[in-house]
């Protein structure tokens, strides 16, 4: 492990700590920059529905595609960082993000938008290329806080993107935020092609040997019962955020895309709180705050149910929300990296495409509990996924 350590610790100047802090922050911001573009769609759907005419749930095919062509993206590009040069296939990403965020800011119909929409999952995975880079790099007894700051910044990400994409959506059209992400991803290319320390791959396979590895991970109990909980605690948190700007458009909120995303701020409290479970999850109690953050994430579907016609409860819920599901994610993901270092990018890849298929049932549960039931409709979605998570996590308690 140390060899493997310190191979990949190297960089262009031997002499330089790979990991400084500036590096740290700076792959916390890409993070969340990339990860954003997975969620810009969500306070635009009522303007892209108007704007091609088709219903509430053919708009809510947008994010669940988008999910959908992450999870694919995950498991099959993300296993690369194992087997090439991570900087270099960062960069490529970043720089592939870009391309098809433009081909949706130019589709003609809402088609060309949902094809769009799957290619952006696909390759806007540089999120998950950069946190088990950034868990290899630090040593072990700070790991647990490095991949909290990280993930710290891909979570703000998320929550501060649906801000900017109702904002931007609402003054400029949606197309305007789909060119501003493009040029960010851009630029953000450019930025770590000068910070990011290299690396050796940790093995020498052919691709399709290496997908093959994938699945004998599997016999994982820790990785098997972090994906499913981990699964079903985001199909909650998709269910409640890709329907609730047709929530606040109905009375008696009569709410924009504007205020849809201003909830992503609202979320930001409860998202800086990972680098703490961090730190919790490095004093050997990951299992705890596992089982905590399913809690909180049920106590704020519970708030929503009761309190969906107020903003103080809604905004209430959304911390408890993204506290909840945050503290799930980190400490999940503190557990899967303390198995061996040699398969990090694999097993992140195998959790981070469970969790995305959560996350694109729960946005399709989302949307159907939203056509037959409305409000009510979606908590209950979101009430039998967390029972899931819960029998899962008492199960292997």
């Amino acid at each position: 492990m140390n060899k493997y350590h310190s191979q990949n610790a190297s960089t262009n100047n031997a002499s330089t700590d790979p990991l400084k802090k500036q590096v740290i922050w700076m792959m916390a911001i890409t993070c969340g920059a990339a990860a954003a573009n997975l969620y810009y769609n969500q306070p635009l759907l009522e303007i892209i529905q108007q704007s091609f005419h088709v219903g509430s749930h053919t708009a809510g095919f947008i994010p669940m595609l988008t999910q959908i062509g992450y999870a694919i993206g995950i498991f099959f590009l993300v296993p690369l960082g194992d087997l090439i040069e991570r900087r270099r296939l960062i960069l490529t990403m970043l720089v592939l993000t870009a391309v098809v965020l433009g081909a949706a800011a130019i589709s003609l119909n809402i088609v060309l938008l949902l094809v769009a929409s799957l290619a952006i999952g696909i390759t806007t995975i540089t999120a998950q290329l950069i946190v088990p880079f950034a868990a290899h790099l630090a040593k072990p007894e700070q790991r647990g806080k490095v991949v909290g700051t990280v993930m710290s910044g891909l979570l703000i990400g998320i929550l501060i993107a649906r801000t900017v994409s109702g904002i931007v959506g609402a003054s400029l059209g949606w197309r305007a935020m789909y060119w501003l992400a493009s040029g960010l991803m851009i630029v953000l290319a450019l930025i770590l092609s000068r910070v990011l320390p290299k690396s050796q791959p940790s093995v020498q396979i052919l691709y399709s040997q290496l997908i093959r590895s994938l699945f004998p991970l599997l016999q994982q109990p820790i990785l098997r019962e972090a994906s499913l909980t981990g699964a079903m605690s985001f199909g909650a948190f998709s269910a409640f955020w890709s329907t609730l700007v047709f929530l606040l458009a109905q009375p008696p909120l009569h709410y924009g895309s504007e205020v849809a995303g201003a909830f992503g701020l609202v979320g930001v409290v409860g998202a800086a709180a990972a680098p703490l479970v961090g730190r919790i999850a490095d004093r050997g109690k990951p299992k705890l705050t596992v089982g905590l953050g399913l809690v909180i994430t049920t106590v704020s579907f519970v708030i929503f149910w009761l309190f969906s016609d107020h903003l103080v409860g809604l905004i209430v819920g959304v911390i408890l929300l993204d506290l909840g599901v945050q503290t799930t994610l980190v400490s999940n993901q503190a557990r899967i990296y303390s198995l061996s270092p040699e398969f990090h990018s694999r097993l992140n890849a195998l959790y981070i495409t469970f969790y995305f298929i959560g996350g694109a049932l729960g946005s399709f549960l989302g949307a159907y509990g939203w056509s037959y039931w409305h409000w009510h409709g979606v908590c209950a979605m979101a009430f039998i996924m967390l029972g899931v998570a819960f029998i899962t996590f008492i199960k292997r308690h």
